[in-house]
């Protein structure tokens, strides 16, 4: 008897082998040899267990497949993501062990709150539609992303696709809510340099210290032009990471960089957003100050009423669901890239957000099967496919 891919027989143990395959974020990012494993030998491996096309891979490593009708112009993609976060201080991140919880059975491991549990649905989902006719075309990537903070990755597949989709789902987790709506993010590099000198005669140099000090206390105080979202609140400006060097005892530093995260809201222009930080960095005294760009993730919103939720909408309340419940998120991913496009984009995934990156980071098996489901149906109610029950 063939096993559903919709079931638990076929989801558990498939998670498990996910998590048992470790492909954590390093300083090598996407390039790093593990990530681009897990996507070679885990991810496309199964595809080809389902019966699915032989999947294509980009020059970045990324995996994408296309089934369907590819001519439609009725298009939905599926962004899913191979990196986690570090093992970090997490006990036995990598055993996959099912444990229990006062809401039922779970699957502990790196990445099931983020990003394996809804790559699995996805996956899972992708399997079962391909036994029915779709009208539409459908899209499954697995990016060698999910850590770095740029559309980078997401940028390079869809070059390679037939055409553009108008919709897509971002595959994390979500608590199980739709995340119609979110912030972006620019990061900002400050440089500032000085001239070292040995510290027992600082009058023979200049401090970017006392540079970086006036940036920061500057930057502190900025009233940053956009009126807060009715929803996602302010945008926020907030200093994440700061070096100095040379990087020698006894020695007064010659160079400075802080990196400052940018929040986005809708609507926002990135553009100006970055001008004025730059604007409000204090140029005066004798140091010099240069201010860069980082990787930037666009914010998104797509309308409550429009296509895509009455479409998910309608997905949920076939898997048993009133109807899809829904969730503001301060953080960013590929979703607002494909509005900066012109598509329609949400992030939903099973998965707590509140357990990213946690000691104890675990997911329910029922919501991984629930949330196979929920694709499952999208994915029908999209493409017009024969409709299963």
């Amino acid at each position: 008897m063939t096993v559903s891919a919709l079931s638990e027989e076929f989801l558990i143990p498939l998670l498990q082998k996910f998590v048992r395959y470790p492909s954590e974020q390093t300083d090598l990012q996407e390039d790093d040899p593990k990530v681009q494993s897990f996507v070679k030998e885990c991810v496309a491996s199964e595809l080809r267990k389902l019966d699915i096309p032989e999947p294509s891979f980009d020059e970045k490593g990324n995996l994408f497949v296309e089934v369907g009708n590819i001519s439609s112009d009725e298009t939905l993609m599926f962004v899913t993501y191979a990196m986690t976060h570090p093992a970090a201080s997490m006990t036995n991140p990598f055993a996959g062990e099912i444990v229990e919880t006062p809401e039922g059975p779970a699957i502990r491991g790196r990445g099931v709150a983020e990003q394996k549990t809804s790559l699995v649905a996805a996956l899972a989902a992708l399997g079962e539609a391909a036994k029915y006719d779709l009208d539409g075309r459908l899209i499954f990537a697995t990016l060698c992303a999910g850590e770095t903070g740029r559309h980078d990755a997401l940028e390079s597949v869809l070059k390679q696709v037939s055409s553009q989709p108008d919709k897509a789902i971002i595959c994390i987790g979500t608590d199980g809510k739709v995340a119609f709506r979110n912030k972006g993010r620019i990061d900002i590099n400050v440089l500032v340099e000085g001239k070292s000198t040995h510290s027992s005669m600082p009058w023979n140099g200049i401090d970017a210290i006392d540079g970086a000090r006036e940036c920061l206390n500057a930057l502190s105080e900025i009233k940053l032009p956009t009126p807060a979202h009715e929803y996602l609140g302010p945008p926020t400006l907030t200093a994440t990471g700061i070096r100095s060097g040379p990087d020698a005892t006894h020695t007064l530093q010659s160079e400075v960089a802080i990196t400052f995260d940018r929040r986005l809201l809708p609507g926002e222009n990135v553009d100006a957003a970055f001008s004025h930080i730059c604007e409000n960095i204090p140029a005066a005294g004798p140091w010099s100050v240069k201010c860069e760009r980082g990787p930037i993730m666009y914010p998104n919103e797509i309308k409550i009423d429009g296509p895509l939720m009455g479409s998910l909408n309608a997905a949920f309340r076939r898997a048993g669901y009133e109807e899809a419940n829904c969730v503001d998120c301060d953080f960013a991913l590929d979703a607002g890239y494909f509005g900066h496009l012109g598509s329609e984009a949400v992030m939903l995934g099973a998965g707590e957000i509140n357990q990213f990156h946690s000691d104890n980071e675990s997911v329910l098996t029922k919501d991984l099967v629930s949330m196979s489901k929920i694709y499952f149906y999208l994915i029908q109610e999209i493409l017009n496919s024969e409709k299963a029950t």
